[in-house]
């Protein structure tokens, strides 16, 4: 846009004075006027000091060979190195494989295969739980206790917990026993999902379960949205107001722990579940609470109906489904 007013201006004032005016370089004007003749492209020679045809056959059949089709350039330089023998040097057979399409990782790697999301529906108590453990500080720096919950994912119910001084895949598999002979589980009835972590990936727990008849499924690496129940539960946990900075001793986190999860079982509302108690839902008990929620306020709607201008007010609704990683619906499909 300056350039074109420029050549506008330049027949009244001239060009110098009209760049100064709108503050253009008279040189850009000049080069837009007549721009330079593109150069010839002329090959470029080769010089004096490269590899002959024959020098470099020679390097590709030794980056070709059997024992260096996994190895680096660096790493073939430096064996051909040792073994008192240079053919060229490492950038130079970077080059040549560059030039051959070959500029890639060559090293033989294991390759993990793709891990499937886990999909998981629970439509009842006891048919999903959710296993996590979470660290609380110690009194020290560095010092941890390990809290291990079990959380049925249709109830939110805490079905059993423990705090330990470690991580320990014995401790586990004793917790998920206790639980399963608790709830009173039968073969094939269950599924236990749970992260990665080496207690829940280790044989012993594995064994137990096989025996026990039931199935495991775990998250994908790094994702924790795939195991979104636990995880909520242990916010739950650490914002509660009297969640301390940090545990004195092993016995003072058992003794916030126990009343949390009295707490959390039996008077926490969980908006997931209608603003029910874990307990309400996990014992069968819902369906009656619901049916009193719904005269309480049918009572109060036929006392003053003024106040509900969207007719008779209705309960929350109880969950019938719970999810991990819900598949899509696809379009048009019923």
């Amino acid at each position: 846009m300056i350039e074109q007013t420029v050549e506008e201006l330049t027949p009244l004032i001239g060009t110098l004075p009209a760049c100064r005016v709108l503050g253009a370089a008279p040189a850009t004007i000049y080069r837009r006027r007549r721009p330079p003749a593109p150069r010839p492209s002329r090959p470029r020679p080769k010089p004096e000091r490269a590899l002959s045809g024959a020098e470099r056959e020679a390097v590709l059949e030794e980056l070709h060979s059997e024992r260096f089709i996994d190895c680096s350039p660096a790493q073939v330089w430096a064996t051909l190195l040792d073994e008192g023998r240079y053919l060229c040097s490492e950038r130079t057979m970077y080059r040549m494989l560059a030039d051959e399409g070959e500029v890639r990782e060559r090293r033989n790697q294991l390759t993990h295969p793709a891990y499937t999301k886990p999909e998981l529906l629970a439509e009842q108590p006891n048919e999903v739980w959710s296993w996590d453990i979470t660290k609380l500080l110690g009194p020290a720096k560095w010092t941890y206790y390990y809290l291990y919950v079990i959380l049925d994912v249709f109830s939110r119910y805490v079905v059993a917990w423990t705090v330990q001084h470690r991580e320990s895949a014995g401790v586990a598999e004793q917790l998920i026993a206790q639980a399963v002979a608790q709830q009173q589980i039968t073969p094939g009835q269950l599924t236990i999902h749970a992260d990665r972590g080496s207690s829940m990936t280790s044989k012993p727990v594995a064994f137990l379960l096989a025996d026990l008849g039931v199935t495991k499924t775990h998250s994908r690496p790094y994702t924790s949205t795939d195991n979104p129940y636990s995880e909520a539960q242990f916010k739950t946990l650490k914002y509660r107001p009297d969640f301390p900075d940090r545990f004195d001793s092993i016995q003072h986190t058992r003794l916030f722990s126990r009343p949390f999860f009295d707490w959390y079982n039996h008077r926490h509302r969980h908006s997931g579940i209608g603003l029910m108690t874990p307990a309400t839902v996990h014992y069968g008990r819902a369906e009656t609470l619901y049916a009193e929620r719904a005269r309480v306020l049918a009572a109060a709607y036929a006392t003053n109906p003024g106040r509900f201008v969207r007719g008779v007010p209705q309960p929350p609704k109880l969950p019938t489904a719970a999810w991990i990683n819900k598949p899509s619906t696809p379009e048009g499909a019923h």
